[in-house]
């Protein structure tokens, strides 16, 4: 009956304060906890012969005030469990520690919700024994310092979950010199703090007249590319307009080994050359052509010739990965021959592929 009153009347105390919150976060709070507590020696003092079982459940009400969000002072009241022994008369003992608890606790930010605290304060304690089932019973009451350690992560701005360890100094009983014990306390506190944070005021934004800094008659505010030269016509987005052109280079010529299609190792480098052009131009096209030297049969050097070309076409295909849309190979057979007749200079020259690349050319329209 007692608990509940003390209970009672702690929260009732801070209701007025929970009414005057209604704009700002104050500085008062309210909480409870629950955790479980050893006390030490457990169970081994000269008056008792065995060990019962506890009940280690603890709880704790308490109420406190910010002097900032580091400092604070703090009023509660805890009970810390009791513990069980049968002493040298064959008596059974349940002994318990409870009351009012005054400290001073101080907190220190990890970040935005997390943060460490640390506090200290005496307990004015009442040791009570109901012994023998309750037909036998004694108490005493003294001041018992106690310190301790938490870490705390805020829910809301108001609601803040700890978890706590204290340390309960010299819970004597002086009365009857049978029991003198310290105390270690776990357990979880949840509190809130009343009141919540102003809004910040709102301040309206100046409104600047539009600039057009690169003088492309698109202003800053909707030029996605800036510093547009100022002879260039530029869409709504104040962007460069391009038109495109096509334009066509030769890249040279890949001879081969008379009869033979086989590329040589010596080309691959020129094919790479090729295929890297294409890459960093992705709209050319290629076209290769194969020729062949005036030596045999027309119709077998039409035919060698578009081996050739396709040998490759094939490898910037399959080795360097351009698309086959984009390559077109075409024998030309000994139509047309870089040197006419037969000579052995002639046929080493005409036996070849040549690429003719086109590509896309942008191009800014000026104004």
């Amino acid at each position: 009956m007692m608990n509940n009153t003390l209970k009672a009347v702690l929260l009732t105390s801070m209701l007025p304060f929970a009414a005057n919150a209604a704009q700002e976060l104050t500085p008062w709070y309210v909480g409870g906890g629950v955790g479980v507590n050893d006390y030490e020696p457990s169970c081994d003092l000269k008056t008792m012969k065995v060990c019962g079982k506890d009940d280690p459940y603890a709880w704790d009400v308490f109420g406190g005030y910010l002097f900032n969000d580091y400092f604070g002072v703090e009023l509660g009241y805890r009970d810390l469990g009791r513990g069980e022994w049968t002493d040298y008369a064959n008596k059974r003992n349940d002994v318990g520690a409870k009351g009012m608890t005054l400290g001073l606790v101080g907190f220190m930010p990890l970040s935005q919700r997390w943060s460490l605290s640390a506090e200290a304060g005496a307990m004015n304690y009442l040791l009570s024994n109901n012994k023998q089932y309750g037909t036998e019973y004694y108490s005493d009451s003294g001041v018992a310092p106690y310190f301790g350690v938490g870490v705390g992560y805020n829910i809301t701005e108001n609601l803040k979950l700890q978890a706590k360890y204290r340390r309960y100094e010299n819970l004597e009983d002086d009365k009857w010199n049978t029991l003198d014990m310290e105390s270690n306390y776990w357990g979880l506190e949840l509190s809130y703090r009343f009141g919540r944070t102003a809004p910040a005021a709102v301040v309206a934004p100046v409104v600047a007249a539009p600039v057009d800094s690169d003088n492309d008659g698109v202003t800053d505010d909707m030029d996605q590319c800036p510093n547009t030269p100022s002879t260039h016509q530029v869409d709504g987005n104040g962007c460069t307009v391009y038109k495109e052109t096509t334009e066509q280079r030769d890249v040279g010529s890949i001879q081969f080994a008379n009869n033979s299609s086989v590329v040589k190792n010596e080309s691959y480098q020129q094919i790479e050359k090729l295929a890297n052009y294409m890459n960093q131009h992705p709209k050319s096209t290629v076209l290769i052509s194969g020729h062949a030297s005036d030596v045999g049969k027309a119709e077998y050097n039409m035919m060698l010739s578009d081996k050739r070309a396709n040998a490759v076409a094939k490898i910037l295909v399959e080795k360097y990965g351009i698309a086959q849309d984009r390559v077109e190979a075409k024998g030309f057979g000994i139509t047309q021959p870089i040197i006419e007749g037969s000579s052995p200079a002639a046929n080493k020259a005409n036996r070849r592929i040549e690429a003719h690349v086109t590509g896309v050319k942008k191009e800014a329209l000026i104004k």
